[in-house]
């Protein structure tokens, strides 16, 4: 699976790091290891979640299965070609890539199709896929390249305006159909950034009046859907046949789990009662079927994967590497954080895929592209 490796790797292949991490030819084995068990684990978890709906719609309970089964296949391919082509390649391509993913972002308003109530998805020669997915890896490897090439643009105003207009113009693109990805989107650039300048001062301020004025809006200045969702938020049994419907059957499906759930397939809220529940609230059917442990089990493997994916950016040795590294941290991070917390009611109720696990393709095509970046990333880090 692993290509011919660096040259570096004659000293330092045989060594581990500090966390004691195995490498395989100078791979990381455990970052790795834990990408393919979640894999797998979502797609016995889709199956599981998606049956009864899919029988009840296509009379086929297998259709998920076999779409999310060809995703990750074509996702293995991915993530086997990305892992063993030289990262510094793709540097020439970053700028193609980032305009061509805000022409896609464009196009979604006039030719996207609707699903849910929101138009993300678009078709080009038969492959319908979201451009909002494609646009955070987009961004991650054009403003790595971009600061990396000018290692001191981001000490003067003029280059950091530079850079946050380069996350600027896919952020607003997205937020037309989709303020949550979007908001996503604007946090992956705005943490590549934040890391890789020398002033943090005016980013905790930036943040503290974004999340205020995020806070303010749905609070006192938003209406219909958004307003509707975070008054379910406030609580969601005020209208628990209405907006709070999938919050309060997510709630229900947590409860009755457990400590050690009520066994694999047995969920009773996916039967009908959540709507979906193969997709963002997939974490709900997991907690229900395999328990608090079960839950626990997949945050701790999640957790690994973003300590070794810093452990990455931390220990390559070029900062291109370091900034896509930390990027795809960011990017998984916060998407595991959010979907956990709509999931638990922690915050308000937003489309966001638990990655790895959630049915979608274009989802999980990216998550396994870029878990294929960091494991080429790794094989030119030093291990200390």
């Amino acid at each position: 699976m692993v290509a011919s490796r660096p040259r570096n790797s004659k000293k330092t292949n045989n060594k581990q790091d500090s966390g004691s991490t195995v490498y395989i030819g100078n791979l990381d084995a455990t970052f790795l290891i834990c990408t393919i068990i979640l894999v797998l684990f979502g797609i016995v978890m889709v199956f599981s979640a998606s049956y009864y709906n899919a029988f009840h719609n296509s009379n086929d309970r297998f259709r998920y299965l076999m779409n999310q089964s060809v995703s990750a296949l074509v996702g293995a391919a991915a993530l086997v070609f990305l892992a063993n082509v030289n990262y510094r390649y793709f540097k020439r391509f970053t700028t193609i890539a980032y305009i061509g993913t805000l022409v896609l972002l464009a196009l979604v308003p006039f030719i996207g199709h609707e699903h849910g109530g929101a138009v993300r998805w678009i078709t080009i020669f038969g492959v319908t896929f979201q451009p909002s997915e494609l646009a955070k890896v987009a961004l991650i490897l054009k403003l790595s390249s971009v600061i990396s090439n000018k290692k001191n643009m981001l000490h003067t105003l003029k280059g950091t305006f530079q850079a946050l207009a380069i996350v600027a113009i896919p952020v607003g693109l997205i937020a037309i159909s989709n303020f949550s990805t979007a908001l996503i989107v604007a946090m992956i650039g705005m943490g590549i950034i934040f890391i890789a300048s020398p002033y943090t001062a005016i980013f905790f301020t930036l943040a503290g009046a974004g999340a205020a004025s995020i806070t303010a809006y749905l609070a006192f200045f938003s209406d219909g859907f958004r307003g509707a969702r975070f008054a379910a938020w406030l609580d969601p049994f005020s209208d628990r046949l209405g907006t709070g419907f999938q919050t309060v059957q997510s709630l229900y499906a947590i409860g009755s789990g457990g400590l050690f759930g009520l066994g694999l397939g047995q969920s009773r809220q996916k039967l009908g009662f959540i709507p979906e529940a193969h997709n963002d609230i997939i974490f709900s059917v997991i907690v229900e079927e395999l328990g608090i442990i079960g839950g626990g089990l997949v945050i701790f493997l999640f957790g690994v994967i973003i300590w070794r994916a810093i452990t990455i950016a931390i220990k390559t040795d070029s900062l291109y590497g370091s900034l896509i590294a930390t990027g795809i941290a960011i990017m998984l991070g916060i998407q595991i954080i959010i979907n956990i917390a709509v999931v638990t009611n922690t915050i308000p109720n937003t489309g966001i895929q638990l990655p790895f696990i959630s049915y979608g393709g274009t989802s999980l095509l990216i998550s396994m592209a870029s878990a294929g970046l960091l494991l080429n990333i790794s094989r030119y880090s030093k291990m200390l």
